[in-house]
């Protein structure tokens, strides 16, 4: 075997190493994909008598993103339709107070809510969020957003994004 063949072979072994070592990190990558998608997240709840902000985390529980508003007695049948197709790790209601943390008029529904959410998803943890200016600042966010104010009017955009903000809360601490 020549000097050129030699090399060649050598080159080889080295290539081959090399694509051993890239298939390492491509495996590496690919599982670490997987894990993400598999991942559960958190889900949020602005419960109201009419109608129910959603949002959901991103897999890593960094971000919150308004998913959608459900008429209220249609909530159940969304939440066990959803839980079905995505893994949830937790529920995040949030909870109505005045500002002196005492109780509103809906904190009794809320509560009753959260007692049925626990029937129906037992193995599903369910923490709550003072709520308290959430719309305010659901509102507050719409208009430095630029949402012009005939969409601002609509209250299943303020409940989407009030679910936003809960779930946010609730990741920040």
């Amino acid at each position: 075997m020549g000097l050129t063949s030699k090399l060649q072979v050598q080159n080889k072994r080295k290539v081959g190493k090399v694509v051993h070592f890239g298939n390492f990190f491509f495996h590496i990558f690919i599982s670490f994909i997987f894990a993400v998608l598999y991942m559960a997240s958190y889900l949020a709840i602005d419960y109201g008598k009419k109608r129910s902000g959603i949002a959901v985390s991103d897999p890593l529980k960094i971000i919150a993103t308004g998913l959608c508003t459900v008429d209220t007695a249609a909530l159940m049948d969304f939440l066990k339709r959803y839980i079905q197709q995505e893994a949830v790790e937790l529920f995040v209601v949030g909870m109505p107070t005045q500002w002196d943390d005492s109780d509103t008029h809906a904190t009794p529904l809320v509560r009753a809510f959260i007692l049925d959410l626990q029937r129906n998803f037992p193995d599903i943890p369910v923490k709550t969020v003072d709520e308290w200016g959430t719309s305010r600042d659901a509102l507050r966010t719409l208009v430095q957003s630029g949402v012009p104010k005939m969409k601002r009017r609509n209250k299943a955009l303020l409940d989407e994004v009030s679910a936003t903000i809960i779930l946010q809360e609730y990741m920040s601490r």
